[in-house]
């Protein structure tokens, strides 16, 4: 079966077998090539989507045709998957996060977050990409006037603990709270180990992001708003900026043609284990709800590994 580019716009044109000899094959288009290039070889076939974060999910053990298949037939699969498991836990997007990170998917991000060899070749591609967000993010809040040493920072969606503990080694007072009350104890576990007897522990919280209270110099948000609609995420980025007082770094999916095909065609290969909706943004939305409440994107950064894809914005008020 042959895929012809108009798979992509949502028809997919099936050819019968040419004749043999085969005619001399056409190059595929550009864009073909280029998510062909991305994939990894069949005998590593793996799910992205199951590790959801800035990852955008690929195909593995499949060819392009084959997807295109699938997607005819079950195109309308993740919206139910989605569905199912908002049932399950009895909510919406946020209860469904609570869950998953909470159970499966702590464990799975506690072993993409940490430093051991478990992983396979997407998870230390997802590691490395997010290390680098938090090192970007890191070298923003160090470009400033005043020093980390004393400031107040806030870290909304704090994992494990990857900003946090760093930042209360620099001597920031640091206030990290997470969504799943497994990643909280987690990263104090990992703080009390890690962080000198002079060092400030950081305050951490079982909290979402809606419940957060307090002002602060800076509030940090990284690699959260996938789990969230853009229509919530409006609200999310304003309840943000009002806790801070000079600034606010944010990380989030970026939305582009390419990364939400890429998305959607991994979306029909789910894995066996259940994850949580991926949502992407496009940088002009997350900017227009920046300036809805009077904030301005001051700097902007990129991470981009084979898996892994996030945009870092910093705002301060306008």
């Amino acid at each position: 079966m042959a895929l012809s580019p108009a798979f992509f716009g949502g028809n997919l044109t099936v050819r019968p077998p040419p004749p043999f000899p085969s005619p001399t094959p056409r190059p595929s288009p550009p864009l073909i090539r280029r998510i062909t290039a991305a994939l990894p070889p069949p005998s590593e076939a793996v799910s992205a989507v199951s590790d959801t974060s800035s990852a955008l999910a690929v195909l593995g053990g499949g060819s392009i045709a084959a997807a295109a298949a699938a997607a005819v037939v079950s195109l309308t699969d993740p919206e139910r998957r989605r569905r199912e498991q908002a049932s399950e836990v009895g909510g919406g997007d946020k209860e469904v996060v609570r869950e998953y990170f909470n159970n499966s998917g702590f464990q799975r991000w506690k072993k993409i977050y940490g430093d051991t060899d478990d992983v396979n070749k997407v998870q230390l591609d997802i590691r490395l990409g997010h290390a680098k967000t938090v090192e970007n993010a890191l070298k923003m809040l160090k470009d400033s006037d005043r020093p980390l040493s004393g400031l107040s920072v806030c870290d909304a969606g704090c994992g494990t603990g990857s900003l946090s503990i760093p930042l209360a080694r620099e001597g920031a007072l640091v206030f990290a709270s997470d969504i799943s009350a497994a990643m909280v104890s987690e990263a104090e576990r990992k703080a009390r180990e890690e962080l000198p007897a002079s060092a400030r522990m950081p305050t951490f919280e079982a909290r979402d992001l809606e419940s957060l209270d307090g002002r602060y110099d800076t509030v940090v948000c990284l690699d959260v708003l996938i789990h969230y609609p853009q229509s919530k995420a409006d609200g999310m980025i304003a309840h943000l900026a009002s806790l801070a007082e000079r600034r606010l770094i944010l990380s989030f999916a970026p939305k582009t043609f390419y990364y939400d095909l890429l998305k959607r065609v991994g979306e029909l290969f789910p894995g066996p284990s259940k994850a949580t909706r991926a949502y992407l943004h496009a940088e002009a939305d997350v900017e227009r709800a920046l300036q809805k409440v009077g904030w301005k994107v001051s700097k902007r950064g990129l991470v981009t590994t084979q898996f892994y894809f996030s945009r870092l914005l910093e705002a301060v008020p306008a």
